[in-house]
């Protein structure tokens, strides 16, 4: 992990691809694990040190990650993000449709809307979208832009309106562009390292103590094609 901020109420990092964010049934040491002892060693701190997990990123999924170091900013943290008042970006490297429409769609800089209706397998661990209501489905709802073009992929900027399990990786395949690496969503073949080709790029809030502005970036992965993509 690199961190990214850190002050007395809560400690932004960037995640490496493959660290999971809360400890699950592999027991492979968790994030929030790595943080706390990060806290204790560099404050000299005696007893447990308190952290709060806020959200989290799918294990293949790397980019920025916000943790709460009070209870306060726990609270808070945890409203701001059910309110929607968290504004997250992500980038994504995504597989090319080869048609024509498909390269005049992506020839317009505006962003463009995604709206699906998700329902989630959890024997799976997978999402599938639909274009209308179907039963024991959630709205999901995303914009997308498309970057920069690279030679066989192209970089997509997202902006999440809803959060939902996967949402990012299933809409985008379903509209014929999986993230790079990405097999469980139709990816052509793996990444070397297990990873899928999308990032928790930007994250924007106002603090939730001092209410400043918080607005940071997460470092590109150390990888030449994101380094190819870097604008």
């Amino acid at each position: 992990m690199t961190v990214i901020y850190e002050d007395n109420h809560l400690i932004i990092v960037s995640k490496r691809s493959g660290e999971i964010v809360q400890g699950d049934k592999t027991g492979d040491e968790p994030l929030s694990e790595i943080v706390k002892h990060y806290i204790k060693e560099k404050y000299n701190k005696p007893g447990a040190v308190f952290l709060g997990v806020v959200h989290r990123l799918d294990r293949p999924v790397g980019g920025l990650v916000v943790f709460a170091r009070t209870s306060k900013a726990l609270a808070r943290l945890n409203k701001m993000f059910a309110e929607g008042q968290v504004h997250k970006t992500y980038w994504a490297i995504v597989e090319r449709k080869k048609t024509e429409a498909a390269e005049t769609e992506l020839q317009q800089e505006d962003f463009r809307n995604l709206h699906h209706w998700l329902v989630r397998n959890e024997k799976q661990n997978k999402s599938y979208a639909y274009d209308h209501e179907v039963p024991h489905s959630k709205e999901g709802r995303l914009r997308y832009r498309c970057l920069r073009r690279l030679d066989r992929y192209d970089l997509f900027e997202v902006q999440l309106m809803t959060g939902r399990h996967h949402q990012i990786r299933c809409q985008l395949s379903a509209i014929g562009h999986p993230i790079k690496g990405d097999l469980k969503y139709g990816a052509r073949r793996s990444n070397p390292d297990g990873s899928i080709s999308l990032l928790a790029r930007h994250i924007e809030f106002e603090h939730p103590v001092s209410h400043q502005l918080i607005s940071v970036d997460a470092p590109l992965p150390d990888d030449p094609l994101w380094q190819a993509v870097q604008i």
